[in-house]
């Protein structure tokens, strides 16, 4: 188990060399955020801890950086959480392994992966990653990823329609991977992936510009049906990224309607919104027919996309709090949004602590120091947590 515990409990816990070490990886996101220099926080080699070398990237020793990248590079995953996350979900392909999943790999993934390597400023391993989704998942002719890929299979590829959250998550990883490693091959390649998305994945309807899903199975407004969408495929603080890589197309509606739809689909006793929501010809919402009409695994990370964009609105953010704090305890729910009925009680701490970062924005309270240790238990589940882990460091430092 490795530890993002505050700098102050690192401090008081701190009895030896090996302790003093750990220290200076674990605050250096913390301090980085309020502005320190984070080489001055490197530990330097000693008989007692060896040194950490930084990352390098596959073909250059020591890449130039410009002022942007530097920005870039404010704030990082700690080395010994990267590496726990590595060892347990990323083979030696590039591969990012769902492993409560049958062992499949999907595009959301492969974006989840390379948006990780960036936090973690590890250019080796984003390239790794890179390398798969390009070889294995960019196959389609539109530019977009196919969605799932199966190792028990032949051809791999098991579906080739694409997940639109996906192709999103790997766009802004590429994006701001040339920016921290001053690489064009990877903007070029980002522009390409929001230009496809923009193309064919906006969708204007029922007084919305929506963000479809998929190439295929959701646009039902041709036949006189509704569009199937999926609020947790808003990745909102990667719009404005593909904004500026693909500017002819109305990301700025995206948002603006994501945040709308948010505003209006909550549904049910817990005022949350159903995994997959349809969408009527005059902007009427409800659960989608043919889904299970449950908030459910997908709209997990709603909140942690709202937050790691800014956006704190209370009306939004109180109905997961409500939903998601029972008896004091941070117990994020699985519902059943027609009924009422508690599905599933979510109990992995990448799940609890999706809960602790919404009380955090809310009110201010402290992340339980339990929830600042990680140990990989699935791969969801500990994607979550290192993902809330970098909208805490970057925005809620006063929460650790």
């Amino acid at each position: 188990m490795v530890s993002f515990l505050s700098s102050t409990t690192r401090r008081r816990r701190a009895r030896s060399t090996a302790a003093l070490l750990s220290a200076a990886i674990a605050i250096t996101p913390i301090l980085a955020e309020r502005g320190f220099a984070a080489d001055r926080l490197r530990p330097a080699a000693s008989s007692g801890a060896p040194a950490t070398a930084a990352p390098q990237s596959p073909s250059q020793s020591a890449p130039a950086k410009s002022s942007q990248s530097q920005a870039a590079t404010v704030w990082t995953l700690p080395a010994p959480i990267w590496a726990a996350w590595r060892a347990a979900f990323l083979d030696a392909s590039g591969r990012v392994v769902d492993t409560a999943n049958g062992d499949i790999s999907h595009s959301e993934g492969q974006g989840y992966g390379l948006l990780l390597a960036v936090y973690a400023n590890d250019w080796a391993t984003f390239d790794q990653i890179w390398t798969f989704t390009l070889t294995e998942l960019l196959i389609r002719d539109d530019g977009l990823a196919a969605w799932k890929w199966d190792p028990n299979h032949k051809p791999h590829v098991v579906d080739i329609n694409n997940a639109t959250d996906g192709d999103i998550l790997i766009a802004w990883a590429l994006a701001q991977a040339a920016s921290l490693w001053n690489e064009p091959r990877y903007r070029d390649a980002a522009t390409r992936i929001a230009k496809a998305v923009g193309s064919t994945m906006l969708r204007s309807f029922g007084g919305y510009t929506l963000i479809l899903p998929g190439a295929a199975g959701f646009d039902h407004s041709a036949d006189g049906g509704g569009v199937i969408i999926n609020p947790s495929y808003w990745v909102f603080e990667a719009l404005p990224v593909l904004a500026s890589l693909a500017p002819d197309y109305d990301w700025t509606g995206a948002e603006r309607s994501g945040l709308d739809l948010l505003s209006k689909a909550q549904f049910g006793s817990y005022s949350l919104p159903s995994d997959w929501i349809q969408v009527s010809v005059n902007g009427d919402l409800a659960p989608a027919p043919g889904f299970d009409p449950v908030f459910g695994y997908n709209s997990l990370r709603i909140p942690l996309y709202l937050l790691g964009a800014g956006h704190t609105e209370k009306q939004r953010l109180e109905p997961y709090d409500h939903a998601w704090v029972q008896d004091g305890r941070y117990s994020p729910l699985i519902v059943d949004v027609e009924t009422g009925k508690v599905v599933e009680r979510l109990t992995e701490p990448g799940y609890e602590i999706l809960a602790a970062l919404v009380s955090c924005s809310l009110s201010g309270t402290s992340v339980p120091y339990d929830l600042r240790e990680f140990q990989p238990t699935s791969y969801f589940a500990s994607t979550l947590h290192l993902l809330a882990m970098t909208v805490l460091a970057r925005r809620y430092a006063k929460c650790l």
